[in-house]
């Protein structure tokens, strides 16, 4: 039996169309920060489309499945760094788990061959179904087991001409988009429906130009000077009892020798100590930041000892509204947001009764938290209104929608990348925080322990930014901006119905037995 497995495995890896398929899956990398080959992406996206494009089942989930192991083996690595350098276990076994969550992922690329063939006649792969089931696999890997969005094709597109379309029908939309024309290129190498093909890739690009000259939001005219401070805790160090105070106050001195600004940003949990037992140096902040007219919003953990409840969380020390004198801060002022969208294993360990006594991975640091709720009100820093995300929930655009409002100024979010390293996916996380900038027309601020800490403005260009592992200090104004995007009022049901209607057609044309 064993014998047949490895042989199968082998013929598989073998397979021509299967090769490909991961090779092209391993170059999509290249299209996504830091490298920023964004046209990679149409080329890999072709190059696979081509490999699946009316082979039967078992061949086109197949090498899709090769695909998708390609994508996210290259694509998500830095996440081994973590697992290797924090989570207390040998290489071997780093190296499985990796494996592992790689071969998860994997199985949404195959899932999309594998419905697209099945809403095909004669189990043959009609290649124009795909965008559509890519788009439903994509929304179920962002869903399923709490989600798991990261790249998404749309955001390799940040810095091309495609980013036009983010306004309109957001980073889903750009996927979409993209995953049309790779399916026209593709019919368009086999010589297929040439006619159509190419009048798909004309009218995709006649949609970007046109894109470009729509205007949605406008610069009021009014700046905020903000101050994004990157404190450059090294991991191993931040959590350690005797490093507690000389952290805040590193936070606190490099705050103090920069007041004039309206508004300062530290990172997530840059305050290494529970709220109820930080009062000294909370109030000692919060008058500091009163007495220069300024507010503070740092990341801080919160332990409720009635419920017994850890918080990932955010609060504002200092001046709230403009007219405030004194500061706005005390415990528990409502003036806070709490951590939703938790991190697997890192924030909560599913079925913990069973995986903590495996390995220390299962027990990191502060890895048991409870969530915040789904809708919480933007919090008010100097007068400015904040909608806050910490960490991984940049990375699902409609827990922002929730929170989003007319009145929101800015938005934020904190991180710590520390446990990621020298990789590329604080690179990824960064080009993430800039699609929700410019898929809702608003500014925003990203204060990170070790980077990348940045200020961006609404179309998510980078107004300034602190390179890696750098201690320092961003001191930038911000324009504000007002107006709504159509992707900030209607989310991604634009492009849901586009799939849908997308399949309609190729079934009606089936069953009318006309050919497109």
């Amino acid at each position: 039996m064993l014998r047949k497995i490895l042989q199968g495995l082998k013929n598989a890896i073998l397979n021509k169309q299967n090769l490909f398929s991961l090779l092209a899956g391993l170059a999509m990398v290249f299209a996504y920060a830091p490298f920023s080959f964004w046209w990679l992406a149409i080329i890999a996206l072709a190059t696979w489309c081509i490999q699946i494009n009316g082979h039967s089942t078992k061949q086109a989930t197949q090498s899709s499945y090769f695909f998708g192991l390609g994508l996210f083996g290259a694509g998500i690595s830095w996440v081994h760094v973590s697992i290797d350098q924090f989570g207390g276990m040998p290489l071997f076994a780093s190296l499985f788990l990796m494996a592992l969550l790689c071969a998860y992922l994997a199985i949404f690329p195959a899932l999309s061959a594998f419905i697209a063939i099945k809403l095909s006649s004669d189990n043959r792969l009609n290649i124009w179904l795909l965008p559509s089931t890519w788009i439903a696999t994509e929304w179920l890997r962002g869903w399923f087991l709490t989600g798991f969005p990261w790249l998404s094709i749309g955001y390799s597109q940040i810095d091309s001409p495609f980013a036009y379309l983010a306004p309109i029908i957001g980073e889903v939309g750009i996927t979409f988009i993209l995953m049309v024309i790779a399916v026209s290129i593709c019919l368009v190498y086999s010589r297929q429906q040439l006619k159509a093909a190419l009048s798909v890739i004309a009218s995709s690009l006649l949609i970007v130009f046109i894109s470009s000259h729509f205007i949605f939001t406008l610069e009021t005219g009014e700046t905020k000077k903000v101050a994004l401070v990157q404190g450059n805790i090294a991991q191993e160090l931040k959590w350690q009892p005797d490093n507690e105070w000389p952290t805040m106050l590193k936070y606190l001195d490099l705050t103090r020798q920069n007041y004039g600004a309206d508004l300062f940003i530290w990172p997530e949990s840059a305050v290494p100590a529970v709220e109820p037992l930080a009062g000294e140096f909370l109030e000692l902040a919060n008058s500091a930041a009163a007495l220069n007219n300024s507010a503070i919003v740092t990341g801080i953990l919160n332990y409720n000892f009635e419920t017994k409840e850890y918080f990932n969380g955010l609060i504002v020390l200092g001046k709230k509204q403009l007219e405030d004198t004194e500061g706005s801060y005390y415990y528990p002022s409502s003036n806070r947001f709490y951590k939703h969208h938790l991190l697997p294993i890192g924030e909560f360990v599913p079925f913990q009764e069973w995986l903590r006594p495996i390995a220390p991975l299962f027990n990191l640091p502060k890895s048991s938290f409870s969530r915040g709720n789904y809708v919480q009100p933007n919090i008010m820093a100097n007068g400015i209104q904040l909608a806050p995300l910490i960490c991984f929930e940049i990375a699902f655009p409609e827990q922002l929608h929730a929170n989003f409002h007319d009145s929101t100024d800015i938005l934020l979010t904190v991180s710590n990348d520390a446990w990621f390293g020298t990789s590329h996916g604080p690179h990824q996380h960064m080009e993430i925080a800039r699609m929700r900038a410019l898929e809702f027309g608003r500014p925003l601020l990203r204060s990170t322990n070790t980077g990348i800490t940045a200020a961006v403005d609404h179309n998510g260009k980078f107004i300034e930014k602190i390179p890696q592992f750098e201690q320092g200090v961003l001191t930038t104004n911000v324009p504000l901006v007002e107006g709504r995007t159509p992707f900030s009022l209607y989310q991604r049901y634009p492009t849901f119905i586009a799939a849908i209607m997308l399949i309609l057609l190729i079934i009606v044309r089936k069953r009318t037995q006309v050919k497109l």
